[in-house]
């Protein structure tokens, strides 16, 4: 049995004050338009300087030179960027929910890595090159290490220390296999190297249209399951006298961050903290309420995610540092201070 909720978290999943409403609603707008500036500069800058009125003409008046298709290109890298970021910000937000650990994500419970080993191993020994093929593969992993973390964490004792220790054992031990078969087969070392590390320089329209029925399909039923959550955070007993089916609740949480993560993972590799830090913040200003928490996730964590890849295509011209390594470099400092302020016991 999962622990109840502290009062103080139950009094706050009720109702918002007018005022408090109108608050987070005009949060919610300013995020959308830190979104957007943060979208409008993904599309602008990059590892390839271009004048403004390059990307003016590549944006509206695209005539095939070669500053038209370095605009197209970053265009497409910047929506597979908010999908990818809407994703993975969703899904650390539900786990996170469901298992009443702030410090879950789909990286920290093996989740990513499930997906990564799935579909490395579809590459290297299956053959599989296009993503609408190894796409299966990572929803297969995905969904095995997600159900093997939440068996060996407990199952319904499950605690947040049994879940990290669990997935991050997982992790380490996926990630060396990951390591063996990129040093075994050198043909696929190239190919794999750079989606291991998690990166959006493969984005395509094609990529976009795989991977955006799955993206969807995630997305409403995660925000679908905003308050079941709500209800599950009061206790057990509460949600059942609220009418909240808990089998089903959690089924359809798990199903969702594993749709959700194991497409993003397909679609760019893995990206890990994004879903750890996004809801954290979100929640320290939103409080614990779902159908706030859901909306912001989805805004911020692809304002996260454009910025980092932004940050790699800057620091490292003419060439770029992949968006994985950016999130990580920029997630180990947060998760330390996550764990400093939380005692271990309480992880």
């Amino acid at each position: 049995m999962l622990v109840d909720s502290p009062p103080e978290q139950r009094a706050e999943t009720a109702p918002a004050p007018p005022n408090r409403r109108a608050i987070r609603s005009l949060g919610l707008l300013a995020s959308v338009a830190l979104l957007t500036l943060v979208a409008l500069a993904s599309v602008a800058l990059g590892a390839k300087a271009l004048p403004l009125d390059q990307v003016w003409h590549g944006l509206f008046h695209a005539s095939g030179t070669y500053g038209d298709v370095v605009v197209g290109e970053r265009v497409s890298r910047t929506v597979l960027g908010l999908l990818v970021g809407a994703a993975l910000g969703l899904s650390g937000a539900v786990l996170q929910a469901l298992t009443r650990n702030p410090l879950a994500d789909p990286g920290l419970l093996g989740i990513n890595a499930g997906a990564s080993a799935a579909v490395v191993t579809a590459i290297t020994f299956f053959g599989v090159t296009s993503l609408n093929g190894y796409v299966w593969f990572a929803f297969f992993g995905a969904a095995a290490v997600g159900a093997l973390v939440w068996f060996l964490g407990g199952s319904r004792g499950a605690t947040p220390v049994r879940l990290a220790l669990a997935g991050t054992a997982i992790s380490a031990a996926l990630y060396g296999y990951l390591q063996a078969v990129m040093i075994m087969d050198n043909a696929a070392l190239g190919k794999m190297r750079f989606w291991t590390v998690g990166s959006l320089s493969s984005a395509g329209d094609s990529t976009i249209r795989q991977v955006l029925p799955f993206l969807a399909v995630g997305t409403l039923v995660a925000l679908a399951l905003a308050k079941p959550l709500n209800a599950m955070a009061m206790g057990d007993d509460t949600a059942r006298a609220l009418g909240a089916d808990l089998n089903r609740t959690r089924a359809l949480s798990m199903a969702a961050a594993t749709v959700l993560s194991g497409a993003a993972t397909a679609a760019c590799g893995p990206i890990v903290f994004v879903g750890l830090m996004v809801p954290h913040l979100v929640r320290s200003f939103t409080g614990p309420d779902m159908r706030w928490i859901l909306p912001y996730a989805a805004v911020l964590s692809p304002v996260l995610l454009l910025g980092a890849d932004v940050i790699g295509r800057l620091v490292a011209r003419p060439a770029e540092l992949q968006v994985g390594i950016v999130t990580a470099v920029l997630g180990g400092p947060v998760f330390i201070h996550l764990v400093r302020r939380r005692r271990t016991a309480q992880l």
